[in-house]
């Protein structure tokens, strides 16, 4: 069996294992980002596991924190992979206040990994977090923005 439909049964099947107890989701969110870190599924699959993530992520309050952590781990992973549209990750922008500051430096990582200017706005307005890791990557994250614009503008 070659390794792409592997990847995509195990993201699959994933999905539908996220019933079972906070543990277990954590551990089936974690299989579908090493499925998509292997950056065997096509870009369609990825960003529609992508998409699913993310509604997960902002979906769960009420979850623990390592719940939501996977959902957004999963999100970073996949994005050493793949380059996502800031418009498909652009409801964890929308709701990034909702996010406690330890799962915020995931979204900004997240929002920076575009490297779409419609999310420097976003990623600034971090800038005086009252956290200091929030307000250290917020900061990273404006800059791999304006690297990116500056690099797309110069090609």
């Amino acid at each position: 069996m070659d390794s792409y439909p592997s990847a995509s049964a195990l993201i699959a099947s994933a999905w539908t294992r996220l019933e079972g107890p906070p543990v277990d989701r954590s551990l089936w969110l974690d299989a579908i980002g090493d499925a998509l870190d292997t950056g065997l599924p096509p870009q369609e699959e990825a960003e529609r596991a992508v998409a699913r993530l993310a509604a997960l992520a902002l979906a769960l309050p009420e979850e623990p924190p390592v719940v939501r952590e996977s959902a957004l781990h999963a999100i970073c992973t996949a994005s050493t992979r793949y380059r996502f549209p800031f418009a498909l990750v652009e409801p964890l922008a929308a709701g990034a206040d909702r996010f406690e500051p330890v799962l915020l430096v995931y979204v900004l990582g997240i929002l920076a990994d575009t490297h779409d200017a419609a999310a420097l706005p976003v990623v600034e307005r971090y800038l005086s977090h009252p956290e200091a890791e929030v307000r250290r990557e917020a900061a990273d994250a404006v800059r791999e923005l304006e690297w990116a614009w500056d690099r797309d503008r110069a090609v």
